[in-house]
């Protein structure tokens, strides 16, 4: 499995799409991925010259070494 950001200009309308809001941030997640995330952290991390977003899952069991796919 890996995690996927896109940038959307217009927000899903269907009720498969939950909405998520924190510290100015919109996040749409279909709810068919939700029992993935059950107490997943999303955080933007900047170290000095690299910045992105830092995914915190419970649910992994592992990772690969490149760090962009995962199990659960």
């Amino acid at each position: 499995m890996a995690y996927v950001l896109e940038y959307i200009d217009t927000p899903p309308l269907t009720r498969d799409w939950f909405k998520y809001e924190s510290n100015g941030a919109t996040v749409y997640v279909n709810g068919r991925d939700l029992v993935y995330m059950d107490g997943m952290e999303i955080d933007y991390v900047r170290q000095g010259l690299n910045e992105g977003f830092e995914f915190k899952n419970p649910n992994e069991r592992d990772r690969c070494g490149c760090g962009e796919s995962f199990r659960i």
